[in-house]
């Protein structure tokens, strides 16, 4: 079973905004046995969504359309959707009207005439009520395709994908399972990799698939096992775990259930019933905000320092003056003194710090850009790590943290 995901937007288009949806529809759709074929972004012209529609149904068997269903005369893809099916009748929803007066009602907005488009849908679809928002998604099938058109905006979207079209998918379709499992590798690089296990990748049968995810410092070997009988592909897949385990197993660092590092650590914190704070120059408090994403991080992530310059080290944390003037603020020695002040400022079981250049220039400093320092102090150790991420900036931050999170996952454990 195919699908392809269509994304109609000239805000994707030009980089106004990047594209989550396709993202978590993919998830999604994978989940429950759907492959994604293909992702295409395209502008809100006519004969362009007319074309992408075409082309996709002689594709696959799922067609899913987000953006477009506005009130305003720059959202089309409803009129145009109706085009493609040579249908020029709408048909107007009362519940759809009653539903966007009373989300009206409650920000004290008045409803206007324009609003009423968004309750006319072709007469061929089927109506999604979008319980999140004012357009209703919309579901067609014709000539063995069937057609989603879906509102762009995310949560609405997700709504929709989990209330209607997902359900709807697995009633209309007899799909097969899909099953991932993802082998986590530090150490060594993907070429490496590859020839030690070449052989057992070339033995493979046709249904299970090996990719290689490479990343700064490690390499995920990710398994994909498809077909109708779970029980049969976990068990082949648990297998060729195992031969992989004995091929390499001095460089596995676990099974990748396909969880975020910030999810996996604060379960880790949870279960462990430990606390962590944060202390961050040259991070600027996203690792903070990289914690707090995770719903119920407030269980665990006690709050963070954002110590940017020399002086809010010192006032702060209670870095001395001295450490900065004779190691300066890039320093092992500095990133371990922030480390340890906030951890006996907050009074929770760990704390990660982080300092160093992410560039482009090293303020008033003599270490190269991308040197980082990241420290980890608990109750029974201060540990602290020198790494160069290089270059450019928004590398070097994203490095930072994902290391950082790295470090305390292992601490952890």
């Amino acid at each position: 079973m195919k699908a392809e995901i269509i994304t109609i937007g000239d805000e994707i288009l030009i980089g106004q905004i990047v594209d989550t949806n396709s993202q978590f529809i993919s998830q999604q759709l994978n989940k429950i046995g759907v492959s994604v074929y293909q992702i295409t972004s395209i502008q809100d012209e006519q004969q362009h969504i007319l074309n992408a529609l075409k082309e996709a149904q002689e594709r696959v068997d799922i067609v899913i359309i987000t953006g477009g269903l506005g009130p305003t005369k720059d959202d089309i893809t409803k009129k145009t959707i109706a085009q493609f099916f040579n249908d020029d009748k709408f048909i107007e929803y009362p519940k759809v009207i009653e539903h966007i007066k009373r989300l009206f009602k409650k920000i004290n907005h008045p409803f206007k005439k324009i609003q009423r488009y968004q309750a006319q849908l072709p007469s061929k679809a089927t109506l999604l009520m979008n319980h999140f928002g004012t357009a209703p998604g919309m579901w067609f099938y014709e000539n063995e395709t069937v057609f989603v058109s879906l509102p762009g905006v995310p949560y609405e979207m997700k709504g929709l994908i989990a209330k209607e079209v997902l359900p709807r998918i697995q009633k209309q379709f007899k799909l097969p399972f899909i099953i991932h499992k993802t082998i986590m590798t530090y150490g060594q690089g993907e070429s490496t990799i590859a020839e030690k296990i070449e052989n057992f990748e070339n033995n493979l049968p046709q249904h299970i698939k090996l990719a290689y995810l490479p990343s700064f410092g490690k390499v995920r070997l990710r398994l994909t096992a498809k077909g109708n009988n779970k029980e049969t592909l976990e068990k082949e897949l648990q297998e060729k775990i195992d031969a992989i385990y004995q091929l390499i197993p001095e460089i596995i660092t676990g099974i990748d259930d396909d969880a975020s590092l910030e999810k996996k650590v604060g379960e880790l914190l949870k279960k462990k019933n430990k606390t962590i704070c944060t202390a961050e120059s040259v991070t600027g408090g996203k690792i903070a905000s990289t914690l707090v994403s995770v719903a119920g991080s407030s269980v665990y992530y006690k709050g963070s320092f954002v110590t940017y310059s020399a002086e809010t080290k010192i006032n702060l944390l209670g870095v001395s003056l001295e450490t900065i003037k004779k190691h300066t603020v890039v320093s092992a020695a500095v990133a371990l003194a922030m480390a340890k002040g906030a951890k006996d400022k907050l009074k929770t079981d760990y704390a990660i710090a982080v300092t160093g250049n992410a560039g482009p220039t090293t303020d008033n400093n003599n270490k190269s850009v991308g040197l980082v320092y990241i420290a980890l102090a608990s109750d029974k150790k201060t540990i602290v790590e020198e790494f160069n991420f290089g270059q450019p900036r928004e590398k070097v931050i994203n490095r930072t943290v994902s290391k950082s999170l790295e470090i305390l996952q292992k601490e952890i454990l």
